[in-house]
């Protein structure tokens, strides 16, 4: 347990210090000095009141507190949400949860908080100034796949590892994690082993990195799933002897570890002799969690707020924030209103590089300097909740309503939030309830001021009401590359590349360079607009590029970089893409279960998972029965799916039977399907309506010099689950 005399101590000097002034004077701007190293912290559930520096009383933080006695201690620092995913993406993107990418905590899809191509984080911007780049730990965003957009290799890391998925990341002894594209699996804790503690491999990697980047400009962010439930810890202590619960001693033990991983990162940036260029930053996500037998309550991890995780309350997004660099950084505090949506502005300012400008943030760099002025805020911040999480306490803090959809706002001391009926936010504004607070005088949010001020109240909603939009169209920023799904060998392709600025400032020449695989045929097609670029505008080239007709690789890489300059300062944009290369086409007649397929959504048996097609013996076609006779080979599929096949241009005719099979009959009456035959981009067959009592269609179509086959079941009416559909006796014929 930490010291009286190490809280009075850690508690003095943070409050000793000046505080920085808050209101703003002038935008902020770079002074010059050599572009700092950045190292983030990011922990996750970490309460206000959890460190020292904030008041904490129980748990020893003491690294940290003397960062925070050292340099800036933010008192109104803000996440942009209650709760993780949220969060995080206005960090990495600065776009608030009204305007950006991700909006909610998924709901057990993955694929449902993910990012685009055009989703622009911080770590893309310093990339494009010649910042090494890399994050360990939680991510968070997106599917479990090493080649797709919302990854962190392509959303500018060029170094990862850790969980890609929010649910994988509640796994503190995983079986595996993700080394950049490739699962890195983790054998030591198959079964019920707990030998290798994520974190503490996280942590690692991260010194690794400091080591191995030392002589050049290095982005890191350190993502610790700390102190998220459950209470993980290879060990409790110093808290072991403690008469608390088990959960509350290993949270507490978390906290801490936190501590010594700050600790040991600025022990080696002294070791690497990196101390005088580069700026730590540590701060959290959102507010203290009550999870996995958790009492908050017990460390006063709110401090003097209200609220917790998932409230939008101060307590469930007020969130520490310390700014350390020693000789850079001048000893406060400061009281400016910053989000976390103000990280990537900040950031692109203390690199040197104009970041994009369609974003909510406001950068704060101006704190950052030997000599800080006051950095202009946002004028006003905007907060949104909805998740399906129903915690005690954060349900009884909401008054019951913490499932319904939420919204608050602040402007200047003046807070507002605002609960819808249900989950619906279109519901119109008098259906919501409203709550106001004077911040100034009532921190803990205890007097609900609406009715006193029906003024206030009008004004905060229509700003509430604004700050949302539904879809936002971005403008560009960096390089977009433009190329079909699948490549395939012996044909010609037309790729287009784009390079957009979408900062405040003219860039100037421009130009885009495309590398492609060896012995494959580049040429160029077009290019418009290259040189200068204005605030907004965007240049393209296009290439002829042909793919041959034979590879010996396993994977296809197309890269494009865009080069550019832009005050001065060179900056190198790129986007790359990974093409797996099709099977090979069918050299004899085949039945298709006999053949590997290129993709298959919601298909099953033969088309089940890749590894059973191409691989097994011939005959591991599914028995499809129809009106009684049985078929030995065949694809069972439910709508809407869609097979595709590789055929190269060297198949004649396809044939098939295709329609409700006996089994699913069996199941329920209600089927009823169409099915489609697509050769290339040309539609050849199309069914009536199949339903079980008008049994099966034949199908018998010519593919010539066709190159894919698709194969595509659709539902005819509203669809229902008994919609499978099976393709029987699925032929293909070469001559």
């Amino acid at each position: 347990m930490i010291t009286r005399r190490q809280f009075l101590a850690g508690t003095a000097a943070g409050l000793g210090a000046a505080a920085l002034p808050s209101v703003a004077t002038a935008d902020p701007t770079t002074t010059g000095r050599p572009r700092p190293n950045i190292v983030l912290v990011l922990a996750d559930d970490l309460g206000y009141g959890e460190l020292g520096a904030y008041g904490q009383r129980t748990i020893a933080t003491p690294r940290l507190d003397r960062l925070a006695a050292e340099g800036l201690r933010f008192t109104d620092a803000y996440s942009a949400a209650a709760v993780c995913a949220p969060s995080r993406s206005a960090l990495l993107t600065g776009l608030h949860a009204g305007h950006g990418p991700v909006r909610n905590n998924p709901a057990g899809d993955p694929d449902a908080i993910a990012f685009t191509d055009g989703d622009t984080t911080f770590a893309e911007v310093l990339r494009a100034r010649g910042y090494r780049t890399g994050l360990f730990g939680k991510w968070g965003f997106g599917p479990e796949r090493g080649d797709q957009p919302s990854h962190p290799n392509a959303r500018g890391f060029d170094e990862f590892l850790g969980y890609i998925t929010h649910g994988h990341a509640h796994d503190y002894y995983p079986s595996y994690l993700w080394e950049n594209g490739e699962r890195l699996e983790l054998p030591e804790n198959a079964g019920s082993d707990k030998t290798a503690f994520a974190p503490d491999l996280f942590q690692d990697r991260a010194l690794d990195f400091i080591r191995a980047h030392r002589d050049e400009p290095f982005l890191l962010v350190v993502t610790p799933n700390l102190p998220h439930a459950p209470s993980d810890v290879p060990s409790q202590e110093p808290y072991a002897d403690e008469d608390w619960p088990s959960a509350d001693r290993g949270h507490a033990a978390q906290v801490t570890r936190v501590d010594t991983y700050v600790g040991e990162l600025v022990d080696e940036l002294a070791a690497q002799k990196l101390l005088e260029s580069t700026v730590v930053l540590v701060t959290s996500d959102n507010g203290p969690h009550e999870e996995g037998g958790v009492d908050p309550d017990r460390f006063d991890a709110n401090g003097p707020l209200t609220g917790y995780k998932r409230n939008l309350y101060e307590g469930g997004v007020r969130i520490p924030l310390i700014a350390w660099a020693p000789g850079r950084i001048q000893p406060g505090v400061t009281d400016r209103v910053t989000q976390q949506t103000d990280l990537l502005p900040t950031l692109a300012d203390l690199a040197g590089v104009p970041g994009p400008r369609d974003i909510d943030g406001r950068s704060f760099s101006s704190l950052l300097q030997p000599r800080p002025t006051a950095a202009a805020a946002q004028p006003y911040l905007y907060f949104w909740r909805l998740d399906n999480g129903n915690t005690k306490r954060a349900r009884a803090v909401d008054g019951g309503r913490l499932q319904r959809a939420a919204e608050a706002v602040r402007e200047g001391n003046w807070k507002a939030i605002r609960w819808a009926p249900g989950e619906d936010r279109t519901v119109p504004d008098d259906r919501w309830q409203v709550e106001l607070y004077d911040l100034d005088r009532d921190l803990g949010e205890t007097t609900n001021l609406a009715a006193a001020h029906p003024e206030v109240v009008n004004r905060l909603v229509g700003l509430l009401r604004q700050s949302w939009v539904d879809e936002v169209t971005r403008e560009g920023y960096g390089v977009e590359l433009d190329t079909p799904d699948l490549l395939l060998p012996g044909v010609t392709y037309e790729l287009t590349a784009t390079l957009a600025n979408g900062s405040a400032v003219p860039w100037t020449g421009a130009r885009l360079v495309l590398s492609a695989p060896a012995h494959w045929t580049v040429e160029p097609a077009t290019s418009q607009g290259l040189g200068r670029l204005a605030p907004g505008a965007r240049v393209s080239t296009t290439w002829r590029v042909r793919v041959p007709e034979e590879s010996t690789t396993e994977q296809w890489r197309l890269t494009v970089s865009g080069y550019t300059v832009a005050r001065d300062a060179p900056l190198t944009f790129r986007a790359e893409r990974r093409f797996t290369p099709p099977p090979p086409p069918p050299t004899v007649d085949s039945y298709l279960s006999d053949l590997p397929w290129i993709t298959a959504v919601n298909g099953w048996g033969p088309v089940e998972l890749d590894t059973s097609n191409g691989k097994q013996a011939a005959g591991d076609g599914t028995p499809i029965s129809f009106a009684g006779i049985v078929h030995a080979k065949g694809l069972g599929v439910h709508s809407y799916s869609e097979v595709t096949y590789h055929l190269g241009g060297r198949v004649a005719r396809f044939t098939s039977l295709v329609g409700i099979d006996d089994f699913s009959a069996r199941q329920s009456s209600r089927g009823n399907t169409i099915a489609e035959v697509w050769a290339d981009d040309r539609l050849v067959h199309t069914t009536g309506v199949l339903r079980a009592a008008t049994g099966p269609e034949p199908v018998d179509v010519d593919v010539r010099g066709a190159r894919l086959l698709r194969l595509i079941v659709r539902a005819a009416g509203s669809g229902n689950s008994f919609n499978h559909t099976s393709w029987a006796d699925a032929f293909v014929r070469l001559g």
